[in-house]
């Protein structure tokens, strides 16, 4: 977007901001904790550096490893600092209904209507969708594989690069083996269907290179360590703009969920926390994160108007969307522990 526009939002941001604030917006920093690195800097560039210079209000930002049990702690933790956590639909789900997050109040942050429909809960804005797609160098491999090539070593031999831990893989295992996404979890929903998918991993097994932090998909790719990688689509898309190199991104039968911010409970800086927010729904702020992270927010018509290089890498373009499959959190919340044991079982054989 053309700087005198964001410059214009900038403006219109401030005027709102400090308008509204309180003499005093309450004891501590905002504290604002997200799982990886990689999208911490994003951050940093995208929103917190705008919104300090609008606001004049400290921001600190922490990184944390996601689960119900942190969450816990931290509310309980009599030096609880945490304001705005970036959370998956299970610890979303979970902590709202145990109480461990605020319950928004829309009319601080721009309201419902602002945001389309999936975004909005009781406790949670959405604030990205995570994509996990197959990427590849089209420089190397020029044809668009999907997730039947992933397994086709002796057609395209090669590494494979998969992250390192069960959720998404055993979807990924079954599509590859000729499951409909459709059909995906009313398959893993039997002991048939999960003890399948383990028999397609089985084949791949011996070409697999693990990751485990998203950046490091998008590495093991640009040093040509994998010819093909799951990962997610923001990072590995940037990293190819960063590196002049040409990544593919094949997003039908990726796999996507929401993550939403959430304020946890006696926050300190409460009214900070709904600033940021607030800030953070406006579409010109939103486009900051797209150069960033390769992604975008989710308030209403956000993405009308982009370029069609632009859309194509976008997990909330709906032509992206409409081949993925939506990862079913309360699947993972029922079937997880044990799925996150047998996995680990696997691995050791």
């Amino acid at each position: 977007m053309p700087a005198r526009s964001f410059l214009a939002a900038l403006a219109m941001a401030a005027a709102t901001l400090l308008a509204t604030s309180p003499a005093s917006a309450g004891p501590g920093d905002l504290v604002i904790v997200t799982r990886e690195d990689s999208f911490q800097r994003a951050l940093q560039a995208a929103y917190v550096q705008p919104f300090t210079a609008v606001t004049g209000l400290p921001v600190q930002q922490q990184t944390w490893e996601g689960g119900l049990d942190a969450l816990r702690a931290q509310v309980k933790s009599a030096d609880n600092d945490w304001s705005l956590v970036l959370v998956d639909p299970d610890e979303l789900a979970a902590g709202c209904g145990e109480g461990l997050f605020e319950k928004l109040d829309w009319s601080m942050i721009g309201g419902k209507d602002h945001y389309q429909g999936f975004a909005v809960s009781d406790c949670g804005v959405g604030a990205v969708l995570v994509n996990t797609v197959l990427a590849w160098d089209r420089d190397k491999f020029p044809v668009t594989p999907t997730w039947a090539d992933f397994w086709d070593v002796a057609k395209y031999p090669g590494k494979r690069g998969l992250r390192k831990g069960v959720r998404g893989n055993l979807e990924i295992a079954l599509m590859a083996d000729g499951v409909a996404p459709g059909d995906v979890y009313k398959t893993l929903s039997t002991n048939d269907g999960i003890d399948r998918a383990f028999r397609k991993l089985d084949q791949l097994k011996p070409y697999i290179q693990w990751w485990s932090k998203e950046i490091e998909a998008a590495k093991a790719l640009e040093a040509g360590g994998v010819l093909m990688t799951t990962g997610p689509s923001g990072p590995i898309a940037i990293k190819g703009q960063q590196e002049h190199r040409n990544f593919g991104l094949q997003f039908s039968g990726s796999l996507y969920e929401l993550h939403s911010w959430a304020i946890m409970k006696g926050a300190q800086a409460l009214r900070t926390a709904q600033q940021f927010l607030y800030f953070t729904g406006m579409q010109a702020v939103e486009w900051r994160l797209l150069k960033s992270a390769g992604n975008t927010g989710l308030t209403k018509g956000v993405n009308d108007g982009l370029p069609p290089d632009q859309l194509a890498i976008l997990p909330s373009n709906p032509a992206n969307l409409s081949g993925a499959l939506r990862l079913d959190a309360s699947f993972w919340r029922d079937n997880g522990s044990k799925l996150r044991q047998r996995f680990e079982t696997w691995l050791e054989h």
